[in-house]
C-alpha cells in the first residue's frame, strides 16, 4: 500500500485530524474538544497515543478561565507524515528506475548511493564500535529519522519510529539497502535492515559487534 494511502487513512482518523490540527500552531486539550467535537478525555488519550509516538509534544503553557492549560505542538518527527514534493519526485525516480534496470543492478546502484552518502561521513577506526554506531544515528536523525541506539543481549541497533525515507519505502522496499549500506560504511561493520514496512515504516538496523 502506497504512502498517499497510508497518509490519507491517518489524516481521515481522529489522531490525525489533531495532528492537522496541530500544524504550525499549538493548541490546549479545550481547543482540540472544541474543534473535534471530544470529550477531555478522549482527547488527552489521543495527545498521549501521539507522545508515545513521538509526533506531539507539549509547548508550554497557556492561560485558561480558571488555570492554565498545557499547549500542544509537533514535533519535527510529525512532518514526515505531510506530502512534499520531493516524495513524489524519489518514487517516480525508483519506479523508472525499475522499469529499466534489473533488480540486480538496481539493487547495486541504491548501495552506491549509500556508500557515496557515507563519504560526507568518514569511518573512524580507532574509536569504539559504539561510537562510531552513535556517527551513524547522528546522520540519520540529521535525515530526519529520530533514530536512537539500543542494546540487546549484547546486540547493538539503531531504530527509528520514524523512517526519513518512508515515502520511497512504503513504494519500494529495496530502499533500505541503501541505508544499510549508509549505516554499514560509518559503523565500518556488517549491518543487516530488519525494518518493519508495515503502516508507517520504522527503521532497525542491527550491528554486528563481533567485527
Amino acid at each position: 500500500m502506497g504512502t498517499a494511502t497510508l497518509n490519507e487513512r491517518f489524516f481521515e482518523s481522529t489522531r490525525g485530524r489533531i495532528v492537522s490540527l496541530l500544524r504550525g500552531t499549538t493548541a490546549t486539550v479545550n481547543d482540540l474538544t472544541e474543534q473535534l467535537g471530544l470529550t477531555d478525555n478522549a482527547v488527552r488519550a489521543h495527545l498521549l497515543s501521539l507522545e508515545r509516538d513521538g509526533l506531539v509534544r507539549q509547548s508550554g503553557m497557556q492561560p485558561g478561565r480558571r488555570k492554565p492549560h498545557f499547549a500542544y505542538e509537533l514535533t519535527p518527527e510529525a512532518d514526515h507524515l505531510f506530502p512534499k514534493a520531493y516524495d513524489a519526485l524519489l518514487n517516480q525516480l525508483i519506479t523508472v528506475l525499475k522499469g529499466r534496470l534489473s533488480p540486480r543492478v538496481l539493487k547495486d546502484v541504491l548501495r552506491e548511493v549509500g556508500r557515496s552518502l557515507a563519504e560526507r561521513h568518514p569511518l573512524v577506526k580507532k574509536t569504539s564500535l559504539e561510537s562510531r554506531a552513535r556517527n551513524a544515528l547522528a546522520v540519520l536523525s540529521a535525515l530526519g529519522g529520530a533514530a536512537r541506539l539500543e542494546k540487546e543481549n549484547g546486540k547493538l541497533f539503531i531504530s527509528s519510529q520514524n523512517c526519513p525515507l518512508s515515502a520511497a519505502v512504503s513504494e519500494h522496499p529495496e530502499v533500505c539497502q541503501l541505508a544499510e549500506e549508509l549505516v554499514g560504511e560509518i559503523v565500518g561493520a556488517p549491518v543487516k535492515e530488519k525494518c518493519d514496512r508495515e503502516s508507517f515504516p520504522r527503521c532497525r538496523f542491527a550491528i554486528d559487534a563481533a567485527k
